[in-house]
């Protein structure tokens, strides 16, 4: 959701609480429909209050998920930088083939899987890349001291990296269930509803109008912030984006000698196969 749409949804829900509010106002008796004004205020209290409590634990929840996914994309980034340079003391023959396959699994990441992520679509797919990369290692025997330290290395880069793939689509499914949407829908309803009590015939209109709308403008504004703290992977202000893993693509090639370089990748330039 861009910023421009959810200030026009923020106006949009604003002016109709503010026209309703007005609306029931024509009809209110002087001093509002509670006869107690006091006690009608220490109930509103009590919604406020929950509403807040509920509504902080959850944006909490929320940013949680969206921290996580963030530093999974830029440790997995870090750890394939890593991988790579792993993969070059390996013997020539397969250190070619596991740096072409690394090469393909960052521009996966940085292109197909991410728009998956961004759709919705990626589930429990695993990056096929990876598996390539694991078929690739297992044909591996290594007999020099460098060669088994690099071995090891890798397995625990690849367990690493693993770690951080899932910290990162982790972010793309979504943490808020829905009933929880529900309850924090049903009770900004009940706050609305509440609010319209207070409409107040002896009060002047632009004081009831700022009464109403604040509350409204306040609530729809954090509904929006766990939407988009719920579904952070999206091209406008503030979303995730494959930052990390291009950097390290561009690492990558300024690490690479120039025959590895030139040569023939098996993918395109966003990580599909050819």
């Amino acid at each position: 959701m861009s910023l421009a749409v959810a200030i026009l949804i923020v106006v949009v829900a604003t002016g109709i609480a503010i026209v309703a509010m007005l609306w029931v106002r024509r009809k209110a008796p002087d001093g509002s429909y509670f006869h107690d004004g006091d006690r009608a205020a220490g109930v509103f209290g009590v919604l406020a209050t929950g509403f807040a409590v509920l509504l902080g634990f959850v944006v909490f929840l929320a940013f949680s998920s969206y921290d996580a996914a963030r530093a999974g994309a830029e440790s997995e980034a870090r750890i394939v930088a890593q991988q790579v340079e792993t993969a070059q003391l390996f013997p020539p023959a397969v250190s070619g083939e596991l740096t072409a396959e690394l090469v393909c699994y960052a521009r996966s990441v940085a292109g197909v899987q991410w728009d998956r992520m961004e759709a919705g679509t990626l589930g429990e797919d695993l990056n096929p890349w990876a598996t390539k990369l694991f078929d690739t290692i297992k044909g591996v025997d290594p007999k020099t001291p460098t060669e088994q330290a690099a071995y090891s290395k890798w397995l625990d880069e690849r367990s690493a990296r693993e770690e951080a793939r899932s910290d990162r689509i982790h972010g793309a499914i979504g943490v808020i269930p829905a009933p929880l949407w529900l309850v924090l829908f049903f009770t900004s309803g009940l706050i609305f509803v509440y609010m319209l009590f207070f409409a107040d015939s002896g009060e002047r209109a632009q004081v009831q109008a700022l009464l109403m709308g604040t509350v409204v403008a306040v609530i729809v504004s954090m509904l929006l912030l766990l939407q988009f703290l719920n579904n952070p992977f999206h091209e406008s202000i503030g979303g995730l984006r494959p930052d990390a893993m291009e950097r390290t693509l561009q690492v990558i090639d300024q690490e690479l000698s120039p025959t590895q370089r030139g040569m023939q990748f098996p993918c395109d330039a966003r990580g599909d196969g050819l």
